[in-house]
């Protein structure tokens, strides 16, 4: 596949052959930590329906927590970055993180149009629980033409409230719902056991939780083994 110019370092290069169209699918979030959820999320979304690759986008300053702690983008992207790359149709990227400003995922659409080729679709990976309050969005009709959505739901999510604020705004939006069993993890979740000295072994990649005990990350201890004596 010949390189589609123009486009930023850490994206993948879609678009070269003009007789097929290219599907990417956009996996957005504070990613605080990455975990299971995540990962199972987009493997199925990759899976359903039949993208060519999936983009992580670790949010740099998120729109909707200017008001709650987050992580320094750059521990995000680290963890985002470890818990992909083993994964040959997984790209952690920075184009959010480096943006200047506040994250609007109106913007970031709008940014990905202006480089991409119009043969290439995007598929925006997320909860049913953003989904629902999706038409509060910024720009919330910009947003509806750019992407298909993908709303990644836990088995026994009542959909109800998504499709019924969907179905009573203005807009159209094309959304594709999956049931993700491994949704019943969340990074809140992740975090509350690390600040109670529980294990994330089975939650997250071990990669991200060395990260998290390494650096330190939600009140974890990282002081090294041999300092607090218990294995030299």
């Amino acid at each position: 596949m010949s390189e589609v110019p123009h486009i930023l370092p850490g994206l993948p290069h879609l678009g070269s052959d003009a007789s097929r169209t290219y599907r990417m699918g956009i996996m957005g979030g504070t990613f605080d930590p990455i975990h299971y959820g995540h990962l199972v999320a987009a493997e199925t979304a990759f899976d359903e329906l039949n993208l060519d690759v999936v983009v992580f986008m670790p949010a740099g300053k998120p729109a909707f927590k200017q008001n709650q702690p987050v992580s320094a983008a750059e521990d995000r992207y680290a963890m985002t970055l470890l818990a992909t790359s083993d994964n040959p149709h997984f790209v952690s990227t920075r184009f959010e993180i480096d943006h200047q400003g506040i994250t609007y995922t109106a913007e970031t659409l709008s940014r990905l149009r202006d480089l991409y080729p119009k043969n290439v679709e995007f598929y925006f990976i997320t909860g049913a629980d953003a989904i629902a309050s999706i038409i509060s969005w910024k720009d919330t009709g910009k947003v509806a033409r750019l992407a298909h959505f993908v709303a990644a739901t836990r088995p026994g999510y009542n959909l109800e409230r998504a499709r019924s604020a969907l179905e009573a705004s203005s807009y159209e939006f094309d959304v594709t719902y999956l049931e993700v069993p491994a949704l019943a993890i969340s990074s809140s979740y992740l975090r509350r056991r690390v600040a109670q000295a529980q294990s994330l072994r089975y939650l997250t990649p071990d990669s991200v939780a060395g990260y998290v005990h390494k650096h330190g990350l939600y009140g974890a201890d990282s002081t090294p083994l041999t300092a607090r004596g218990e294995r030299s």
